[in-house]
């Protein structure tokens, strides 16, 4: 289910982060806090697509799932990616987060 830090591959990270879908969650996940889902793809996906998304993640070794009652609590794996990949989280994460607000920005524009 969780690949060990040591199996952790550069491909199938990039393969994982590649879908915005789960570029989303992970950037979700960054603050460091479990969370069971992400409110806003909850209601938008339904549940067998978000659960192959996570799937997706935990197989990368991006995410670690463990169960809290029935719920699944996912955390980001940061610590194991950075030890693999020093700075590859961050420097996604970062660029992702610039592009987001570009994207923002942009909307607010043809709104105003």
């Amino acid at each position: 289910m969780h690949p060990p830090r040591e199996a952790i591959e550069l491909s199938n990270i990039l393969h994982a982060l590649g879908d915005p879908i789960r570029l989303a969650i992970i950037l979700s996940l960054a603050d460091g806090e479990a969370r069971a889902c992400c409110a806003a793809l909850t209601q938008e996906l339904p549940k067998s697509t978000l659960s192959n998304h996570f799937r997706v993640l935990r197989d990368a070794g991006l995410i670690h799932s463990r169960k809290e009652g029935v719920a699944l609590m996912n955390t980001l794996r940061r610590d194991d990616v950075n030890a693999r990949f020093p700075g590859l989280l961050d420097a996604i994460l970062e660029n992702s987060r610039r592009i987001a607000c570009s994207m923002d920005l942009v909307a607010l524009r043809q709104v105003g």
